[in-house]
């Protein structure tokens, strides 16, 4: 284990993340607010911790191993968690507890969108802004992630396409090439936050308000500057630039690239993953769409089709964008939105859940377990776009799937053992494990009536969930630690 590499590294991110304190403070400053001194104080201790760390460490610079991969990605999530609760245990406006700003912080880093602030119309600007922020820089976050770091680990859904996707997908270790991919996601990610925020405020949003819901619909993360979401707004257009822009942040990342490269729509078109997305969506929408207008939800079919849209759209991709109380909504509805969240978005995407390629895998994987009862000697390969997968990448789907399961059960059985009821324990799991937000029951509008320890395990889920599950669990494990 390089430790003085890792602390090395450590402390970059935290000098490089206190910048990203100023940008509050200037919109602090342009609306005068009062909360401009929380941003530059939060940015000085930021930078400070980060350059104490730094600075002991600044000559080593072995090559990091696999094994301090793991600890650098973990490590990176739990710094960023802290320092981004900073400003909001600072503020005033609003009082949040040290457990309250570190929930925020997580929720918004890992684009959960689960939140205990309530009275969001009333909030400073800057504060309205920071946590917009907070969202968009987790979420290109993600995106590096997933194609550039996690195939090196060995434990991301990305590793699935590396075998049968050129570009930058075959990169498994971090190389100039890498750099390079980064650089390129990056300005496709800013390129559709500008489209996104140039499109509200074409549809009527302000300045503000489409700077900030951009962030976060392109970041698929749910959070707003009004307690009524999205619903604000009370726009038709504004809510359908909403559902494009989901549907395309839910996509995998390294299909843009390519397409962007390539200038052309068939890596959209022959891709397996989009291609069961966009299936799954679409039946999901049906499904929702029908029912409202059966049980009378809505009078008129155009209203059920248009509120039905949105929150399969919102759901499913693990946005979180509301514009009414889908929680209220009659029969399996609710039930049927948050169990879409369990698929979530495309592997590489900023979306949250198990990803769409793992199911797929899981469904081929059973329907040939079928196939062998019948025929037990036949050689039946799962494929993928007309490949074979390898069997190892179907064992560790598998082993994903478990995982997931085995923490969701453990997570759900503590909250419960702190007082929630079972529908606000399980769907508070679900929503913050799929990097959702809303749930059922008592964290249907916010988290805040939930007691601290069920916060804290929560914002454990959050990172799970974004981490994928292995690369936060191994940490537990005494073989990773052993010489």
């Amino acid at each position: 284990m390089h430790f003085l590499s890792i602390q090395r590294l450590l402390g970059l991110m935290l000098m490089v993340f206190s910048v990203a304190l100023l940008p509050p403070a200037v919109v602090s400053w342009i609306y005068s607010d009062g909360e401009m001194q929380v941003f530059l104080t939060g940015a000085a201790v930021v930078f400070g911790l980060g350059l104490l760390c730094w600075l002991p460490a600044h000559r080593f610079r072995e090559e990091l191993r696999v094994r301090d991969g793991f600890l650098v990605v973990v490590m990176f999530w739990l710094a960023l968690g802290l320092a981004g609760a900073l400003p909001l245990a600072l503020s005033e406006r609003p009082v949040l507890s040290l457990t309250d700003a570190l929930f925020e912080s997580v929720s918004g880093l890992t684009t959960t969108g689960a939140t205990v602030i309530t009275g969001l119309d009333r909030l400073p600007a800057s504060i309205l802004f920071y946590r917009q922020q907070l969202q968009w820089l987790g979420g290109m976050g993600i995106i590096v992630l997933a194609v550039a770091i996690m195939p090196m680990l060995g434990v991301g859904g990305m590793q699935l396409y590396r075998a049968e996707t050129p570009g930058p997908l075959k990169d498994t270790k971090l190389t100039p090439r890498i750099t390079e991919t980064a650089k390129a996601l990056w300005y496709i990610y800013l390129g559709l936050t500008i489209a996104c925020g140039l499109a509200y405020w074409v549809a009527g949003m302000s300045v503000f308000d489409a700077i900030g819901h951009s962030f976060s619909t392109v970041a698929i993360g749910g959070f707003s500057t009004h307690d009524l979401s999205i619903g604000y707004f009370k726009s038709s257009a504004i809510e359908m630039i909403a559902v494009v822009f989901m549907l395309l942040a839910g996509m995998n990342y390294a299909l843009h690239f390519l397409s962007w490269r390539s200038l052309s729509m068939k890596p959209y078109i022959r891709d397996t993953e989009v291609k069961a997305y966009l299936g799954v969506i679409v039946v999901l929408t049906a499904i929702t769409v029908v029912y409202l207008y059966y049980t009378h939800t809505f009078v008129y079919f155009s209203e059920a089709l248009h509120q039905g849209l949105f929150q399969a759209v919102s759901i499913a991709t693990t946005t979180g964008f509301t514009t009414t109380e889908y929680s209220e909504w009659p029969g399996f509805l609710p039930v049927l939105l948050l169990f879409a969240s369990f698929v979530g978005g495309c592997a590489g995407s900023t979306g949250g859940g198990m990803k769409v390629i793992r199911f797929v895998l899981l469904i081929k994987q059973g329907r040939r377990e079928i196939m062998r009862l019948v025929h037990p000697n036949a050689q039946i390969p799962v494929k993928v776009g007309h490949k074979p997968m390898p069997d190892r990448v179907v064992n560790a789907v598998w082993g994903f799937f478990a995982a997931y399961i085995g923490s969701f059960v453990v997570i759900m059985l503590f909250l419960m053992a702190t007082g929630l009821d079972q529908v606000t324990a399980f769907s508070a799991v679900a929503a913050c494990m799929n990097n959702l937000g809303p749930g059922l029951g008592g964290v249907g509008g916010n988290y805040v009536d939930i007691n601290d320890p069920a916060k804290w395990a929560l914002s454990f889920a959050m990172l799970l969930g974004r981490l994928e599950i292995f690369t936060l669990l191994i940490l537990f494990t005494r073989a990773f630690w052993r010489r």
